[in-house]
Order: structure tokens, then sequence, then C-alpha cells
């Protein structure tokens, strides 16, 4: 059986996530989402709870109709330094064949470790990509359509959009 991991902080988790769990499930039995800065949460770059992004996620994930006993979804914190986050990842996670990622140091350090590392195919990256959706949250653009429908409806019921605009009022009162 071979088991892969995909690591991301899904600040939210969008359409192009989405793809690429479904293509990475094409190529394995199982895989460990990892949501990755679990500690982070109520900043404007990482708005959401781990708890939250997991919720989302599975949400996203029952709606498409993916078996839950094909994945798991771990949190896992970021470490105090790069030469023990691989361990840290190794001691909260399953053992697994392969990582897929695009993220250059999470690419080196996964090598490094000995580990398979596969790209992953990104689909429209110029439209889903979180950065630009928190972005068209805080400014008031539509935003519906980059994510799942799962997800919007989860967003709104937990007022994720008053959480990014109350954030962003946030940085601007500390930056005076």
């Amino acid at each position: 059986m071979k088991r892969a991991l995909f690591i991301g902080r899904f600040q939210p988790f969008h359409k192009g996530h989405l793809y690429a769990v479904k293509r990475i499930l094409e190529e394995a039995d199982e895989l460990i989402i990892v949501v990755g800065s679990a500690q982070m949460s109520h900043e404007l770059d990482n708005p959401f709870t781990a708890g939250e992004r997991i919720e989302m996620i599975r949400r996203a994930l029952d709606a498409e109709g993916i078996d839950r006993g094909r994945y798991m979804l771990i949190p896992i914190p970021d470490a105090p330094a790069h030469t023990v986050w691989v361990s840290m990842v190794e001691s909260q996670t399953p053992k697994f064949d392969v990582v897929y990622t695009n993220q250059p140091l999470t690419r080196r350090l996964m090598l490094e470790a000995g580990y398979e590392v596969r790209g992953i195919e990104l689909y429209e990256r110029e439209r889903y990509e979180a950065t630009e959706i928190r972005r068209r949250i805080l400014m008031g653009e539509e935003w519906r359509d980059l994510v799942p429908e799962e997800v919007y409806r989860y967003l709104i019921e937990i007022d994720g959009v008053g959480r990014i605009r109350d954030l962003a009022k946030s940085d601007r009162v500390e930056e005076r």
C-alpha cells in the first residue's frame, strides 16, 4: 500500500487544494493531509484555527464522496528550527512513502531526509490561491467560486468574513 503526505496551511481550503487531493489519491492508496502551522490563527495571513481548517477540509471531501478511510487529517505546528521539522512530522503521522509539495523548503527538507518528493500539478494557480481569496474577502470582492461550496458555507457559518475584516483593522491599528 502506498501512503502519501500532503502539507498545507489551507487558509482557507480552496478548489486548487481539492484538485490536488483528488490527483494525489489517483496515485496513492491513502493520503495524510497535514494541516501545517497548526498553532497559528486569528492573524490576517492565518485567520483560521487548525480545527476550523480540518472541518472545512472534511466537509469539502465528504461532499466529493471521498472515503474518509482513504485520508487522515493531522494538525502539526511549526518547528522551532527547520532541522527538526521533519522529525516532528514523522513523530506525529503514520509512516508515509511519498511527499507531495511545491513548497521549496518542504521539498528540500524531505529530500534530505530521504523521502521521494513529487510536485503537485497546480490547477489554475492564478485563481486558486489562499492569499487571493483572503484579499477578495477583505475587499468585499467575489470569492465564493474559488472555494468548494461547503467551505463557503462553513466560512459564512463561523463568520470568517467578519474575522478577516476585523483582523485587518487590528493590523492597521497596530501599525500606528
